[in-house]
């Protein structure tokens, strides 16, 4: 992992522009800030989609469940709070395995403990690791499974990035599988920005966090007050962008790399991107990959959407 840590620091740093892959923001500290950002009242994001798994729960069974013994798979499962609503509710009615897959294992701890704790006898087999590597892991078998993608994830992708996950996602499913895919909707961009640097600086945070994993990690030596979270979003793409930016020009030294990195002062870092979608391309992208778009739930405000989708034949 720090070997896999190091050699993608290395190559984004070395890029033009620079970058950071946005999956390293969480370790224990990053874990526990992105809970902070979900509940910040500038975020959304999180209310949206807890709405439609809190009122609309009977629809997602009605579309996702399978009348036999089913997996319910969740990618990037997080701490589990929008999902317990949809798992309390299955339990009750329906007879299937949970099998969240996140890169923290810290994050599946915590997660499998919530879950065991709020539902009795409920069978949860986390796996750790990216998302493919985890679903390897899983048997091969004609169990049915119900794919869970929520909270926009897929937009924190590149757009060939998110096309080659489908892909892939498509050939890890088989024919009449479901995926409910999370996506935040294109709206106002007084109403995107703010969820990406809340007034409380949690964000701020999270992002500069990233800088001192990898002083901890890799030794390098990272000066976070020598750099700033810097947001933006681009109305036109439906991007928002979080960036660090060097407060001054300065040099650092990564000891896993052994390598000086210089930055000019008002240079970027590019961390993550969240892409925002409308309805039509969702469909358009997903059938490219044998993904039939069967219903949408939307919460109140039209802000947010899950989107359910049925595997047809291989395209």
């Amino acid at each position: 992992m720090k070997q896999m840590f190091a050699k993608e620091v290395d190559a984004g740093l070395s890029a033009e522009p620079k970058k950071l892959p946005s999956k390293y923001f969480y370790d224990a500290k990053g874990d526990e800030l992105f809970v902070e950002i979900m509940n910040a009242p500038e975020y959304y994001l999180t209310d949206c989609e807890m709405q439609i798994f809190k009122q609309r729960t009977d629809d997602l069974i009605r579309l996702l469940a399978f009348d036999q013994p089913f997996e319910l798979i969740e990618l990037g499962a997080g701490d589990g709070t929008k999902t317990i609503h949809l798992l309390k509710a299955l339990h009750a009615s329906h007879s299937f395995r949970y099998c969240p897959i996140d890169i923290s294992q810290h994050a599946l701890d915590e997660l499998k403990a919530f879950v065991e704790g709020e539902i009795e006898n409920i069978e949860v087999f986390p796996i750790q690791g990216d998302y493919f590597a985890a679903l390897d892991k899983l048997e091969k078998n004609n169990t049915p499974r119900v794919m869970l993608f929520l909270g926009s994830n897929l937009g924190n992708m590149s757009d060939a990035d998110a096309r080659n996950f489908l892909k892939r996602l498509s050939a890890a499913m088989q024919q009449d599988d479901r995926l409910l895919l999370g996506v935040d909707l294109k709206k106002n961009p007084d109403i995107i920005l703010p969820a990406y640097d809340d007034s409380a600086g949690v964000t701020s945070e999270f992002n500069l966090n990233l800088l001192r994993r990898i002083n901890r990690e890799l030794g390098a030596n990272f000066d976070l007050e020598a750099f700033e979270h810097a947001p933006l979003y681009d109305p036109v793409k439906g991007e928002a962008r979080s960036y660090l930016v060097s407060l001054k020009a300065q040099e650092v030294y990564i000891e896993a790399i052994d390598r000086i990195v210089h930055f000019d002062e008002g240079e970027k870092i590019h961390t993550e991107t969240s892409k925002k979608y409308d309805i039509e391309s969702v469909k358009r992208i997903t059938a490219e990959y044998g993904l039939e778009y069967i219903e949408q739930i939307q919460d109140e405000r039209c802000y947010f959407s899950d989107v359910i989708l049925r595997k047809t034949q291989t395209p």
